[in-house]
């Protein structure tokens, strides 16, 4: 059941996705409660905005990343469950085995990954969620940074694209692995979606650029927005030296003309 086929009709579009299972689902749905209750009894965590979330149909979460909780904490508290992109380095052993019956998606960052992309349209085209990190890496969620997935997947899908900002996952000048502060609270902050228009084969370089720059807007004033709302400040950027590796590509401060 986990691992059915999909369907036709969508799947047949370029790229094709008739042969891609579903991701798997097994764990996606009954963990979120408990581990909402195990997490809160560490940190506080406040939703906003949930009601922003399309009910149905497709959906992809494009967040802002500061702090290495960020990811769990979109699986496990996104108003639906969600498949979210995770770099490929973290799927050994039994993390790795938790979060493939988790039903989130390893991605390979320096190259062209169409297993992770198909995997992704498989959920889009059946109705599911996915969930993306646009900055690439953890840093200072300012999205200076921005890579082009978010809007190559809208496009191809037509799935709206709801802007996630993660604020107090990360203290200010504190390193790349660090949790939430004891003593402090989370805030997750969900934004009006952004829709681009649905493009059929061929999708040009520069359509797929030109979208990035302006979902980069979209999600720049969303991120000000929830700051607002929140009374909260970004933490800043990670103490030198400790930055992921992650390609440089992407669209980077620019504004869309």
């Amino acid at each position: 059941m986990n691992r059915r086929r999909p369907r036709a009709g969508a799947h047949a579009e370029l790229p094709r996705t008739l042969t891609t299972p579903h991701p798997r689902r097994y764990l996606l749905h009954p963990l979120r409660p408990a581990a909402r209750w195990i997490v809160r009894r560490r940190v506080p965590v406040r939703v906003h905005g949930a009601d922003r979330v399309p009910a149905t149909g497709p959906v992809i979460f494009s967040a802002n990343h500061i702090g290495v909780v960020d990811g769990p904490l979109l699986a496990i508290f996104s108003p639906r469950p969600v498949h979210a992109l995770t770099k490929v380095e973290m799927f050994h052993g039994l993390l790795g085995r938790f979060l493939h019956a988790a039903g989130q998606i390893p991605v390979d960052r320096f190259v062209c990954d169409p297993a992770a992309v198909k995997a992704c349209l498989v959920a889009l085209r059946e109705g599911a969620t996915v969930g993306i990190f646009p900055e690439g890496r953890r840093g200072s969620g300012e999205l200076v940074r921005f890579h082009r997935g978010a809007a190559y997947l809208a496009l191809v899908s037509g799935a709206p694209v709801v802007p996630v900002t993660f604020l107090g996952s990360r203290a200010p000048g504190a390193g790349p692995n660090a949790l939430p502060p004891r003593d402090g609270h989370v805030d997750i902050v969900y934004g009006a979606p952004y829709t681009a228009p649905q493009v059929g084969w061929p999708r040009t370089r520069e359509h797929v650029e030109q979208t990035s720059l302006l979902l980069r807007e979209h999600m720049s004033a969303r991120l000000t927005e929830a700051l607002a709302l929140t009374g909260r400040q970004l933490p800043g950027p990670l103490p030198p030296g400790t930055y992921d590796d992650d390609p440089d590509t992407g669209v980077l401060e620019q504004g869309a003309s």
